[in-house]
């Protein structure tokens, strides 16, 4: 394993680079990891010390929990864009239930209107019909008695 330190400029901390010609290198995960931006910066993974290998066994673990906590928090994300979305569903349905609750209001109003309207319509054909009746038998009887 090659590691090399180094200063940038004195108020910038040390930059550690390390690599392996070994394909099986225990830093092997660890090169590979990313850099974990949902964390804040003390939860950070610290790289290890790699000639410890309890160390280098704490720092995968910690790279696993840290991608499981994004991995988390994304799902989290995901679960509340759902439920703003169902939220908003819910509010409309609740509009359009009150809705249809006046429109059957107004159905149950405007049937009994038409029924009485039909009742009164039938009533009067009936009379015009009578009178009508009546009215050819005064206009014969008017007729006969000339």
């Amino acid at each position: 394993m090659i590691t090399s330190t180094r200063r940038v400029s004195p108020d910038k901390s040390e930059v550690r680079i390390a690599f392996s010609l070994d394909q099986d290198s225990e830093l092997k995960d660890v090169e590979e990891s990313a850099p974990f931006p949902d964390l804040e910066h003390r939860l950070q993974p610290v790289s290890p010390c790699s000639s410890l290998r309890e160390s280098v066994q704490v720092y995968r673990d910690h790279c696993r929990m840290a991608k499981e906590f994004h991995q988390v928090k994304q799902e989290i994300s995901l679960l509340e864009d759902r439920k703003r979305e169902l939220l908003a569903e819910l509010a409309e349905d609740e509009f359009v239930a009150v809705e249809m609750a006046c429109l059957e209001d107004e159905f149950r109003v405007l049937s009994e209107e038409n029924a009485t309207l039909l009742n009164v319509h039938t009533e009067r054909a009936q009379q015009l019909e009578t009178l009508s009746s009546t009215n050819r038998n005064q206009t014969s009887q008017d007729s006969s008695s000339t």
